[in-house]
């Protein structure tokens, strides 16, 4: 079994910085990509930024520039840095973890909001 598990989430200023972190955790043989996505209200998921093996990356146009992302693959371990938050990225932040011969898992959310 398989387990994926969002933190970091909650509200924040215009302007401000939030940093969530994603753990995969069970009977895993290797992850093959890690990636962040979110969704608004009354809106479609959307991909935040994603990480695959060999640090390859790519990010929404939406957020180049401000977010980062970041893998501990020893701890299957994906992180976001979020700087410089808007009130249009308060949406919910799902992590997904693609694995090799396994399947995709995601994590439950984690609500971001955004506002003064």
């Amino acid at each position: 079994q398989v387990r994926v598990v969002e933190s970091g989430g909650g509200l924040v200023q215009p302007g401000g910085s939030l940093r969530l972190s994603c753990a995969a955790s069970g009977s895993i043989f290797s992850v093959t990509a890690m990636g962040w996505y979110r969704q608004a209200p009354g809106k479609q998921r959307e991909l935040v930024a994603v990480t695959r093996n060999g640090g390859d990356t790519n990010y929404a146009d939406s957020v180049k520039g401000r977010f980062t992302i970041s893998r501990d693959n020893a701890k299957n371990t994906v992180y976001l840095q979020m700087n410089s938050l808007k009130p249009e990225d308060t949406a919910v932040y799902s992590c997904n973890a693609k694995l090799l011969r396994q399947g995709s898992y995601w994590g439950q959310g984690t609500q971001v909001t955004v506002a003064s």
